[in-house]
């Protein structure tokens, strides 16, 4: 893979990865360590004719990152402290939620199961159509536009219970 074309991906999607994959995990160094992990594998294995470049870097990054919490998971089993915490109080989603509809907003998404919220965020955050989606986490289409619905009524139904009405 060239140098340049290799610069130009890391500095469109770096960003928009990174922040996909923090939705998933809440842990910044592990989000972090996983973008950077699914750019090597880019340069080491990505063919330079792959139609859908971003699709797959969201795909790797998200196996990578699977991989990795399994592993936490299995070595947090076998350890005798229970010091590690995979989720942070310190939030880097935080810093970037400033008025107070967004961050409910961001509370609502959280209280979603882990499909839902994941469908919900490559939809609206990373701009993937629901045919892309269904292609990244091995479901249908029709399954993904259910579980998409679903998933807004219950942001919806969360955000009026709080009082904040908006979607």
């Amino acid at each position: 893979m060239e140098k340049q074309l290799l610069y130009k991906l890391y500095s469109t999607y770096h960003h928009e990865l990174f922040l996909y994959l923090y939705s998933l995990c809440h842990d910044r160094e592990l989000a972090e360590d996983m973008t950077q992990e699914a750019f090597l594998k880019a340069i080491l294995s990505l063919p330079d004719d792959h139609s859908n470049v971003r699709a797959w870097l969201y795909m790797v990054g998200r196996n990578l990152l699977l991989n990795a919490l399994s592993k936490l998971n299995r070595m947090e089993l076998t350890s005798d402290s229970d010091d590690f915490d995979l989720i942070k109080s310190e939030s880097v989603l935080d810093e970037l939620i400033r008025n107070e509809n967004k961050k409910l907003l961001y509370e609502a998404i959280n209280h979603l199961d882990k499909t839902k919220r994941e469908i919900l965020c490559m939809q609206y955050f990373s701009g993937f159509s629901q045919k892309e989606i269904a292609a990244l986490l091995r479901l249908t289409p029709e399954n993904v536009r259910i579980q998409a619905f679903r998933g807004k009524k219950l942001v919806r139904d969360y955000m009026e219970q709080k009082g904040t009405g908006c979607m």
